[in-house]
């Protein structure tokens, strides 16, 4: 039946094409936007998980960053510490040349001493951004390495740990370590005591809690006699009696020969065999808090009461101090450039797997904006043609 009020294939026409028209702009917007979900409305489950990992892949730019810092401060320390450890080197040459006999000891010293502040130099000078590794004033330090989700959607950041090393070359204090007869010994001040000839006087060990580098000195007249605290000490238990054996060994080393020592538990007695008054006076050195402030009692000048035995095995632990300090920080910067590397391989692969789901397939999308062309072009004509259908109706009055 025709009718001129209803036209029902001029309604499936234009159905039709706006189907297609429909179809035509959701291809464009792939094509104008390269996404097949460009939003929620698209597909709100995929535009979601998409969102979620994008979030992190902007989180591990920020990560990346603070890998690329840290891993500047650590490069800055570790090249810190191998400067260090070559600076020592040239000071080792310096003490080993130091045991020739026909050495100049005095001008050894000298150049001992201007490597030592070159030492203290480096140590304060190796910061990056105000952040210094080596100098004691930071134990560690967190640099950000990642951030963790876990199936609940639970975000954590971890962190790489980086050691600080103290490699700082300050010395220790002074303070009361052997007490004499009239009170010798008193923190930051030494009195003398006065030895007439045929006279004696005891002084007595009276710091139980020694360490490894510190340092007793006795000076007798003109001369002083010096004893360093040895692992070998420390390790005894009795410390108190073993470096009083030690201080008397010293003080017997001493070139006046009327002036002996002897030991008794923790005491030594220091006689006068004969000749003038002389005056005694003692202190403890303690070690310093830094890995290398044993570089402050490093004296080859034998002449002028230094040790140059003693000095080359107590270099010998300096550098390995800061040989273990280099090495340290190696290691945690290799560990730092391979997260990086590994961040920077984690956030191509979260990109792909964001393209996967939402880029458009740009070919499958030019086949079909061709097709959808072609339809909407024989959907316009179709409904062309149906609209004419009532003008065929007039035929029918004539």
């Amino acid at each position: 039946m025709s009718s001129i009020l209803t036209n029902s294939s001029a309604m499936v026409a234009l159905q039709t094409l706006q189907s297609i028209n429909k179809n035509l702009g959701s291809t464009m917007g792939e094509i104008s936007t390269g996404k097949t979900v460009a939003n929620a409305k698209d597909n709100a489950s995929i535009w979601a998980i998409s969102q979620t990992m994008q979030s992190d892949v902007d989180g591990f730019k920020g990560i990346s960053d603070a890998l690329s810092t840290g891993g500047a401060s650590v490069a800055v320390a570790r090249t810190a510490a191998e400067s260090v450890t070559g600076l020592l080197g040239q000071i080792k040459e310096k003490i080993v040349a130091a045991q020739d006999p026909s050495a100049d000891q005095a001008k050894l010293q000298t150049d001992i001493a201007e490597l030592r502040n070159q030492v203290g130099s480096v140590v304060n000078a190796a910061q990056f951004n105000g952040l210094n590794l080596v100098n004691g004033t930071n134990a560690s330090v967190n640099v950000l390495a990642s951030l963790d989700r876990d199936a609940t959607g639970t975000v954590t950041a971890s962190n790489i740990t980086v050691a600080g090393q103290n490699l700082s070359t300050a010395a220790g204090a002074v303070k009361a370590g052997l007490v004499g007869s009239d009170g010798v010994g008193t923190d930051g001040a030494t009195a003398a005591i006065f030895i007439d000839a045929a006279g004696s006087a005891d002084i007595t060990v009276v710091d139980a809690a020694l360490a490894v580098g510190d340092t007793f000195n006795i000076t007798i007249g003109d001369e002083t006699a010096s004893y360093v605290v040895t692992a070998e000490d420390v390790a005894a238990g009795a410390t108190e009696e073993v470096v009083a054996n030690g201080i008397r060994t010293a003080i017997n080393g001493m070139s006046n020969a009327n002036i002996t020592a002897d030991v008794s538990t923790d005491t030594v007695t220091v006689a006068n065999a004969a000749g003038p008054t002389v005056a005694m006076t003692t202190e403890l050195v303690t070690v310093g808090t830094g890995g290398l402030s044993g570089l402050a009692g490093i004296n080859v000048d034998d002449g002028a009461g230094g040790n140059s035995v003693q000095a080359l095995a107590d270099i010998e632990g300096l550098i390995q101090t800061s040989i273990d300090a280099a090495a340290s920080f190696g290691s945690s910067q290799a560990r730092i450039e391979m997260q990086s590397e590994f961040v920077s391989k984690l956030t191509d692969s979260l990109k792909t797997g964001i393209g996967a789901l939402v880029d458009a397939n740009m070919e499958e999308a030019s086949a079909r904006l061709q097709a959808l062309q072609v339809q909407q072009q024989l959907a316009t004509q179709s409904l062309s043609i149906a609209n004419q259908a009532p003008q065929n109706i007039l035929s029918l009055f004539r």
